[in-house]
């Protein structure tokens, strides 16, 4: 499965959470210890903010420890807040347009897990997009689906409700499709004010998800560093906190407030 992590907080050089961390995202790539897949080498993708509205946006099919490009980048880069994903496929194409985090507008979006049964149901679920965001569909991932279907739902006016409703309809559609295997998934997207990170499985055997307010490099933390991320980037038990099972987080300016998640049609 894939990994990801999101910061939110003080500007810090990209390269300070993607690279120097002893567990940091590019060593997860080849060595992830909270997947059934150890090695996510299928693409990369980092989203960040900067002065403009709209974030920027890197992604690339090459795996991220092996990418020049994203090194020189990062270490160039400072965001106050950025989204950062290394891939493993469940199926679909190894192609730029399926690397994460995919992007419209101000927003931000991510996903680890799988929609089970989706090579049966993605052809339903593409009709459910909403007409005006049907033209962005690019890729062929259950990813980009869910995105596409939570900007449907209402993302950009309330995340947490456009997350219950996008999860109860790809449900609904797998029961009418009598698919069995389960829908999970951790997944996160942000306006560039906030992070919304869900954690949940219709199987209660969701992906892995944590937060922490880590400081990064030398800089004196300033209560703002906010970490959501696959898997904690370090070994200290006391940095981190593991969400449960069926979980709404809302990180931001160094507050997290967790509440529970349901579908709700």
């Amino acid at each position: 499965m894939c990994r990801w992590i999101a910061y939110s907080g003080r500007p810090i050089f990209l390269d300070d959470a993607l690279f120097t961390p002893e567990n940091s995202l590019i060593h997860q790539s080849l060595h992830a210890s909270r997947s059934v897949a150890a090695t996510n080498g299928d693409g990369f993708g980092v989203g960040w903010y900067g002065e403009k509205p709209t974030p920027g946006l890197y992604r690339d099919i090459r795996p991220a420890w092996n990418d020049d490009n994203l090194r020189a980048m990062s270490e160039q880069i400072r965001s106050r807040l950025f989204l950062a994903h290394v891939r493993h496929s469940t199926g679909t194409a190894i192609s730029r347009m399926n690397c994460h985090p995919f992007r419209h507008g101000k927003w931000l979006f991510m996903h680890n897990g799988q929609i089970g049964g989706f090579e049966h149901i993605r052809r339903e679920l593409d009709m459910r997009i909403a007409p005006e965001f049907y033209p962005e569909r690019a890729g062929t991932t259950d990813s980009e689906a869910i995105f596409l279907l939570l900007l449907g739902h209402g993302l950009e006016t309330d995340a947490a409700v456009a997350f219950r409703r996008t999860v109860a309809e790809i449900e609904s559609v797998m029961k009418a499709a009598g698919i069995e295997a389960p829908l999970r998934m951790t997944a996160a997207a942000s306006d560039g004010a906030h992070i919304y990170a869900v954690r949940y499985a219709s199987d209660g055997n969701s992906p892995s998800l944590f937060y922490g307010h880590r400081a990064f490099s030398d800089a004196t933390p300033d209560g703002s560093e906010v970490v959501v991320l696959s898997e904690p980037l370090d070994s200290e038990a006391k940095h981190w906190v593991e969400v449960p099972d069926a979980r709404i987080l809302v990180a931001g300016q160094g507050t997290v407030a967790a509440t529970h998640f349901a579908p709700a049609p």
